[in-house]
């Protein structure tokens, strides 16, 4: 069977591991395509020698020439769209129309060209002049970066084409993608438009490469190497901590979207009038590609009263009905399983699902568990267990004042939602609660399911440990993505022929 080549300095060039693995098509649970090297430490060495060159090489250039290469970038990628979109559907399942094709693809090519604005502009560096003591400092890269893609964003966070990648390539820096074993081939694909943006920008060879998959404990010895100046994770927690604890041991920034189950509130006067509504809207945000959403609905805080039963029980047939797709990988169904029998081990309810979908592929039954405000509060750190895909965990408090103190124990999250009427009943209660709420999440919504994720300026796709591992950067929203792969320099009595361009007088 063929074995595909890594991208290592310009070249596409054979693994020197002898170890291999497949793509899996979560719709059938059968592999398919070529098979990929799973890289030893000399193609490891390789690619961080030769992203060492490309640093030197670049780190004066202007940030036009970064913006010239996230162009053609984008570009490439618009001509190859049909077939990285079919190619990404056989590995992940996900709908090639209009998921992948029409939403996720556009999505990728518009934030690509988003940093080439910001590159371009050099507003995301904040220079900073002081004549009066002949001071000047501004950002600017940091050194070669490693990215690390998660499965379920073929694209728009895959390492060698998504939000990190992007922001990388706008500060100045060259990346080493680290492809997921979910979509291969889709990496692959990216990785030969990358390069022939590249050459066609007159990029030094080693300025973006790939590799497919490593051994844990060389990803670890990688992170750690003194050529290596920073990371970014989007992930599962177990796995981002390893890399925060290595990162952390040498005092290398690592930039990690961790975990986050997005706590939904909803107040009586709300439930009251858009009962039916919120059924669909939850259902629709909860179902949607399977729950495999960073920002998807875990858990929901309801109000006391018989209007909540009755909404339960509407939301529970919905659930029963659902016919959702395949979750992205075998290993997802079996940590989906394992947590809902964690949950209700520990004294959820189970509503409907919990169990692995009829027939081929990885699908589950769209679950729902339930458990009440005291339980919750009795131990929150058990029932805070993601169960990342299509399900949801709802609580049901006795009082209002049960969701300040539930709001009290959540860990860090990527979003807090609250549904509320206009009412100033319900308006003095959000004031008590939205301070607390504010603490925990990095960002807010009102009467809206967190589900989606703007690539805007305003957007913060972060938040407090563990949803991400540091809470004052975001994964989405540029420029401030863009200084996550940044140094502060200071330049002393430099004369105005040596200082970089934008801090010259």
């Amino acid at each position: 069977m063929a074995t595909a080549n890594i991208l290592v300095n310009g070249s596409w060039v054979p693994s020197k591991s002898e170890e291999r693995f497949q793509a899996v098509n979560p719709a059938t649970g059968e592999a398919i395509g070529m098979e990929y090297p799973v890289s030893q430490w000399e193609d490891l060495d390789a690619v961080l020698n030769a992203a060492q060159a490309a640093d030197e090489i670049v780190r004066d250039w202007p940030g036009s020439r970064f913006a010239q290469f996230l162009e053609a970038y984008a570009d490439e990628i618009e001509v190859n769209a049909d077939e990285l979109a079919e190619v990404a559907h056989q590995e992940t399942a996900l709908p090639h129309l209009p998921r992948l094709r029409n939403g996720e693809i556009p999505r990728t090519t518009g934030q690509l060209r988003q940093a080439a604005d910001a590159a371009r502009s050099g507003d995301w560096a904040s220079p900073v002049i002081d004549e009066e003591n002949n001071l000047r400092s501004m950002l600017r890269s940091i050194g070669p970066v490693i990215v690390f893609g998660p499965n379920n964003f073929p694209f728009a966070f895959n390492g060698i084409s998504g939000g990190d990648f992007a922001a990388a390539v706008a500060a100045g820096n060259p990346v080493i993608a680290k492809g997921h074993p979910s979509h291969p081939e889709t990496t692959r694909l990216l990785a030969e438009a990358a390069l022939k943006a590249a050459q066609a920008t007159d990029f030094p060879p080693g300025f973006v490469q790939l590799v497919y998959r490593m051994p844990a404990d060389l990803g670890i010895r990688l992170i750690k190497d003194p050529r290596l100046a920073a990371v970014g994770y989007t992930g599962g927690l177990n796995a981002g901590l390893k890399i925060k604890a290595a990162a952390d041991e040498v005092g290398k920034p690592a930039y990690l979207e961790l975990s986050s189950i997005n706590p939904v509130f909803v107040l009586p006067s709300y439930l009251s009038e858009k009962a039916d509504d919120l059924v669909d809207e939850f259902t629709g945000s909860c179902l949607m590609g399977s729950g495999q959403f960073c920002t998807n609905p875990g858990l929901v805080i309801l109000p006391p009263g018989e209007e909540t039963a009755t909404w339960i029980g509407k939301l529970q047939q919905k659930f029963s009905e659902s016919n959702c797709a395949p979750l992205l990988s075998g290993s997802g169904q079996k940590s989906f399983l394992e947590n809902v029998k964690y949950l209700t081990e520990n004294g959820a309810q189970l509503l409907t699902g919990g169990e692995a979908a009829d027939g081929p592929g990885f699908a589950v039954q769209s679950t729902l568990l339930q458990v009440s405000a005291e339980q919750f509060l009795n131990s929150p750190e058990t029932f805070q267990r993601e169960v990342f895909g299509n399900g949801s965990l709802l609580v049901t408090t006795s009082n209002l004042d049960q969701m300040i103190e539930i709001a009290r124990t959540l860990e860090g999250q990527l979003t807090g939602t609250v549904y509320l009427s206009q009412c100033d009943e319900e308006d003095a209660f959000y004031s008590k609660l939205e301070p607390v709420l504010r603490r925990k999440v990095g960002r807010l919504l009102n009467n809206k399911m967190p589900t989606g994720v703007a690539v805007s300026p305003a957007m913060n796709h972060g938040g407090p440990f563990p949803a991400t591992g540091h809470p004052g950067f975001t994964a989405v929203g540029i420029p401030a993505s863009v200084r996550r792969f940044a140094m502060l320099q200071s330049y002393d009595n430099i004369p105005t022929s040596r200082l970089p361009e934008a801090l010259k007088s």
